[in-house]
């Protein structure tokens, strides 16, 4: 790949409170065609993930040494965390842009902050429990500047142990989601992509890339849009993709830019909770993009699904006390999902 074009390194910093939110939609701050804007921010909404951050925090650090003459920003939005994140971050990190606010407005919102003020030609969303591998921001810039039909592009998320992740995923629809809660790719794989097969291939179109490092353009997020605050957590990304994909955008996999990323580190702390947020989530999308007829019958399979999970049940007490504690603590979420799917 060709060099990063180099640009001017500085970076700012500003701490403020959260400002009032306008919609989605709205336009971008920063100038796109001014030259002494950064080629890249990095945006990370962040909640009680001190110590991840700060691991992430170094990561980026160590790419930037990398690329002294490429101008990188880097946002933390983060939703009242009372683990010292801000104050972490002030003390170590000072040229980050702080933005600090009075409580939890969700992922989306958080993300959107940073992406409002954000000044680069290409915004990368984050998560605060990844580490990016050496040569990693490097590889996503080069690949965007050789591609112009990309709108965005994920990394190869990888386990502490190096396997793969499900970091790109076709588009949910009835039937593959019905095929992923019914566990029917043990049989044959249709509701994921075969990455394992692809990883060390080149870039791949797919329909959706993970958003716990998804690179964007910064011209194909003025002409979609942000992501939808409705969303409070989880298929934000899947929804921004489809809306890129419809606007002719093309949305890739990077198998080459490997990122560890630990998974969950903010939603474990809620699992009861983050599990509804979940499928609140698809239904808001399958509303959206599918209507409501849609949505009605993707809340019919969740029930099945739901239901089908319950009466398997006491097979789990025959199962080690490990595996049986998981089993009630899922049969649990599952029932309070039944509970709540009429109003979802």
């Amino acid at each position: 790949m060709a060099p990063v074009t180099p640009r001017s390194a500085s970076l700012t910093r500003v701490v403020g409170g959260d400002a009032p939110r306008p919609r989605a939609s709205a336009p971008l701050s920063g100038e796109a065609g001014d030259p002494a804007a950064p080629l890249l921010t990095i945006v990370i909404a962040s909640w009680n993930t001190r110590d991840l951050l700060r691991a992430c925090m170094s990561t980026i650090e160590a790419e930037r040494r990398a690329m002294p003459g490429v101008e990188i920003e880097t946002m933390v939005a983060d939703n009242a965390s009372s683990d010292g994140t801000c104050e972490m971050l002030e003390e170590e990190y000072p040229q980050a842009i702080l933005i600090r606010n009075p409580s939890n407005l969700g992922f989306a919102a958080a993300t959107n902050q940073g992406l409002r003020r954000a000044r680069g030609r290409y915004a990368l969303m984050l998560n605060p429990d990844t580490e990016l591998s050496p040569g990693a921001l490097s590889g996503m810039i080069e690949f965007m500047e050789q591609t112009p039909a990309a709108g965005a592009a994920g990394a190869c998320l990888v386990n502490a142990d190096g396997s793969l992740q499900a970091s790109a995923s076709p588009a949910p629809g009835l039937l593959r989601e019905a095929w992923r809660l019914f566990h029917l790719d043990r049989l044959i794989p249709f509701s994921r992509y075969p990455l394992q097969r692809w990883a060390g291939g080149p870039a791949r179109v797919v329909d959706v890339a993970q958003g716990a490092c998804l690179i964007l353009r910064r011209s194909a997020l003025e002409q979609v849009g942000l992501l939808d605050e409705g969303y409070f957590m989880y298929t934000e990304e899947v929804d921004l993709c489809c809306r890129l994909r419809r606007q002719a955008w093309s949305v890739y996999w990077l198998p080459g830019v490997k990122v560890l990323h630990h998974g969950g580190q903010s939603t474990r702390q809620q699992q009861a909770e983050m599990f509804l947020r979940l499928y609140e989530s698809k239904v808001r999308y399958f509303r959206k993009h599918h209507g409501r007829l849609g949505a009605f019958a993707y809340k019919l399979i969740l029930g099945g699904a739901a239901l089908a999970r319950l009466m398997a049940g006491p097979l789990g007490r025959l199962r080690a006390s490990a595996r049986r504690a998981e089993e009630q603590r899922t049969a649990e979420h599952y029932r309070a999902l039944l509970k709540a799917l009429p109003n979802l």
